[in-house]
């Protein structure tokens, strides 16, 4: 696999917390292509359209309006082309019972942006070492 062409698909209502993603990703030479959504609704149809190529990482908020992250990971694991997605969470929440609901969804990380904040750049050191060596559904 070319791991350039991974995709990212950030699911991120807030535009301040997006564009600082994408400078960190840019800081750190990082070419893969991203895409944003602005919620769980709107991350479906992009995924369900195939607007999403195959390979792709999902980043995930939690706390989102119309669908939350919660929701959207209901949604995907329920849907037998989407239930295989790759998907880390970035979010405020450091409720215990988000954390839990959310690996009860089988996502492949979780991280509070609160505690990532300076160690953005360890965070996305690590999801690039991620999708470079792990085998991803195609």
């Amino acid at each position: 696999m070319n791991h350039e062409q991974l995709t990212i698909l950030m699911v991120e209502d807030d535009d301040v917390d997006a564009e600082g993603m994408k400078r960190s990703f840019q800081k750190r030479r990082i070419a893969n292509t991203i895409v944003r959504a602005h919620d769980g609704l709107e991350a479906l149809k992009l995924l369900r359209s195939g607007e999403i190529p195959l390979p792709y990482i999902i980043l995930l908020d939690l706390q989102m309006p119309r669908m939350s992250g919660i929701e959207f990971l209901s949604q995907i694991r329920e849907d037998e082309t989407l239930q295989s997605s790759v998907v880390f969470v970035l979010t405020t929440s450091q409720a215990e019972e988000d954390i839990t609901a959310a690996f009860k969804k089988q996502i492949a990380g979780y991280f509070v942006k609160d505690d990532v904040g300076a160690n953005f750049c360890q965070m996305l050191d690590m999801l690039e070492g991620y999708w470079k060596i792990a085998y991803l559904p195609s």
